[in-house]
């Protein structure tokens, strides 16, 4: 029986470097503003779910929209609409306020 076996190569460039060196050189400055804005927005939604006690499924009963598009949305894996974000924050009592980028 052949033992197989298995070759990697490491890029050199990205040995040592860090987090924030890899997002500095693989994004512009835009898409680092909007990706920390979105985590952000997010983590206040989550948030605020988590202090009132309330489950994706109860925000699901409340809003109208499907747990598993909930969970996606907490979980950065889905665009939700304006419309979307609404609903679940209103479910909450919350809304959304625009303020300066600190």
């Amino acid at each position: 029986m052949k033992k197989e076996t298995f070759n990697a190569t490491i890029n050199p460039h990205h040995v040592g470097s860090s987090f924030e060196d890899f997002v500095n050189e693989n994004f512009s400055p835009e898409e680092i503003k909007l990706i920390e804005a979105k985590a952000k927005i997010l983590g206040e939604i989550i948030d605020a779910r988590k202090e009132l006690s309330l489950t994706q499924k109860r925000i699901e009963e409340l809003s109208g929209i499907k747990q598993p598009m909930i969970a996606k949305i907490e979980n950065g894996n889905a665009n939700p609409s304006l419309d979307s974000l609404l609903r679940i924050l209103i479910s909450m009592g919350k809304t959304l306020k625009v303020v300066p980028i600190q």
